[in-house]
C-alpha cells in the first residue's frame, strides 16, 4: 500500500470510529470537501503534510497520535 492510501486509510478508520463522515471532517478542518475527497480518491495526487495536519486539527489530535498506528509500521520502504 502507498504512503498515500495508508494515510486515506487511517483518516477513514478514525471518522468511523468517531462517527463522522469526509464531508464533516472537512468542515472541521477548515478545508473544502473537494480537498477531503480528493485525499481519499488512490487516484489523484499526493496529499501534503500541511493538510494532514490541518486534518488532525479538525479531529484534535497530533500529528504524533495520527502517525503512530501499526498501519504505517507495515509500510514498505520508498527506496529501492
Amino acid at each position: 500500500m502507498s504512503v498515500k492510501d495508508t494515510v486515506a486509510k487511517r483518516f477513514k478508520i478514525i471518522c468511523a470510529e468517531r462517527n463522522i463522515k469526509i464531508n464533516e471532517l472537512a468542515n472541521c478542518s477548515g478545508v473544502t470537501p473537494s480537498t477531503a475527497y480528493s485525499m481519499m480518491d488512490s487516484t489523484r495526487r499526493d496529499v501534503s503534510i500541511v493538510t494532514i495536519k490541518k486534518f488532525c486539527d479538525g479531529l484534535d489530535m497530533t500529528l504524533g497520535e495520527f502517525f503512530s498506528h501499526p498501519l504505517f509500521d507495515e509500510l514498505e520502504q520508498e527506496i529501492k
